[in-house]
């Protein structure tokens, strides 16, 4: 079924100068919400919306995220539009230069896209007129980020699916347009953190710096399996010139997870904990980050925008928001916990399921981490597609036959072990 709650529209069009100007419409759901009423406080408990194979759970009413909320084509719908002024070598402006500028406005949107469709306008040169620069965008952001020193991970996506009656698990397709439309929230989402991080007043989502020696560790492990680290290049630069369909691109994607972990939710202004400068930072992005682009599914995302309003119009930030900020993280922390272990634990029910009468038979499997401590090593196969543990010290890139041991969708578990020979 088509997604209708719609967060997002855009109108990007190339400048002379070699650069972009983007106008970037976000739904504007502060303006929909009564703040203390009892959809806010609803809305707070969730924190997100949670997503399940056969359904969701939405952050708001149906009445709201679909219908009023949404921007849906054809109609008018109250919007918060960023707009950016993106120069040739991919930087943006801030307020004071006039590189950025966000407020209200009343938005009609023309058309409704998908990923498939943009892509193969794209691939045929009949892309909408409003997104016709989008490709050359996304790729101009995408090279620059990289420079600056983001990290991707580009493991594969498992998405289960249910077709006459029947569960099926595989690898969800990635478009080329899915990748330019993450760029254009990507760096809106980092322009926001900049206008709150030079205000102290806002919500950031963050992620520390990475140890040295997990980066040690990843160089090590690109040592072992035999692929040459180039002078100069950063980790993120070194895993985007990786083949997408070695097994040994495989295995440093997951190594390279310990890279990011930490993710949290800064209030801002933040306090000063036993002397220590809290995290600001996203270091996957190498950048100040903030979540801005999704309100009608994520909470956090209708607060840092009403900061960003405020700031932009030199208004002072709404009281609600002020009162509220303190106790944000808390709250999105249990609620991302509890979405993340929902998405975890519907992909190892749906695993556990295809492969119920499968116990004993023999699959082709890439070893994705090997076996540490208590945890055992887990390998990735194909087909179907699953990642999941596996008996043995096995070695990182390594590919091997196994045997499906165990499938108990009770238990939402699977388990692999080597096959002989």
């Amino acid at each position: 079924m088509a997604a209708r709650d719609l967060d997002q529209a855009v109108h990007l069009q190339a400048d002379a100068d070699g650069g972009f100007l983007v106008h970037y419409a976000i739904a504007d759901v502060a303006a929909l919400v009564v703040p203390g009423g009892a959809l806010d406080i609803e809305a707070r408990r969730r924190g997100t919306t949670f997503y399940f194979p056969d359904g969701a759970v939405p952050l708001h009413p149906r009445a709201l995220s679909e219908g009023s909320g949404s921007l849906l084509p054809g109609v008018d719908r109250p919007a918060v539009v960023w707009t950016l002024r993106v120069a040739a070598d991919g930087r943006v402006g801030d307020l004071a230069g006039g590189g950025v500028a966000v407020g209200r406005a009343l938005v009609h949107v023309v058309a409704k896209l998908d990923y498939a469709g943009v892509s193969a306008d794209a691939a045929r040169g009949t892309l909408h007129p409003s997104i016709s620069a989008l490709p050359a965008f996304g790729q101009l952001r995408r090279r620059v980020a990289l420079e600056q020193g983001r990290i991707t991970l580009d493991l594969p996506a498992q998405e289960v699916t249910r077709t006459d009656g029947r569960w099926t698990i595989g690898l969800a397709v990635r478009y080329d347009s899915e990748e330019w439309n993450a760029e254009l929230s990507l760096l809106t989402g980092m322009v926001a953190g900049k206008i709150m991080r030079d205000a102290d007043v806002g919500l950031l989502r963050t992620v520390p710096a990475p140890p040295d020696a997990a980066i040690k560790t990843l160089r090590g492990l690109a040592h072992t399996l035999g692929v040459e680290w180039g002078d100069g290049l950063t980790v993120g630069q070194f895993l985007a010139r990786q083949p997408a369909d070695s097994p040994r691109t495989l295995a440093l994607m997951s190594a390279t997870t310990s890279l990011l972990s930490g993710s949290d939710y800064l209030a801002l202004p933040a306090p000063i904990l036993d002397g220590a400068e809290p995290v600001t930072e996203h270091s996957g992005l190498a950048s100040v980050y903030a979540h801005v682009t999704a309100p009608l599914r994520r909470l956090p995302d209708r607060f840092a925008t009403e900061v960003c309003v405020a700031v932009a119009a030199g208004d002072p930030v709404p009281q609600w928001v002020l009162d509220a900020l303190p106790e944000l993280p808390k709250g999105i922390r249990e609620s991302s916990r509890l979405a993340s272990r929902a998405d975890r634990e519907s992909i190892d029910l749906a695993e556990a399921v295809v492969l119920a009468n499968a116990v004993g038979e023999r699959f082709d499997a890439v070893v994705t981490r090997p076996q540490r401590a208590h945890r055992p090593a887990e390998v990735f196969v194909a087909d179907p597609p699953v990642l999941a543990p596996c008996r043995g010290d096995l070695r990182a890139g390594q590919a091997l036959g196994v045997l499906l041991a165990e499938a108990d969708p009770r238990e939402r578990r699977i388990l692999f072990a080597p096959a002989a020979g």
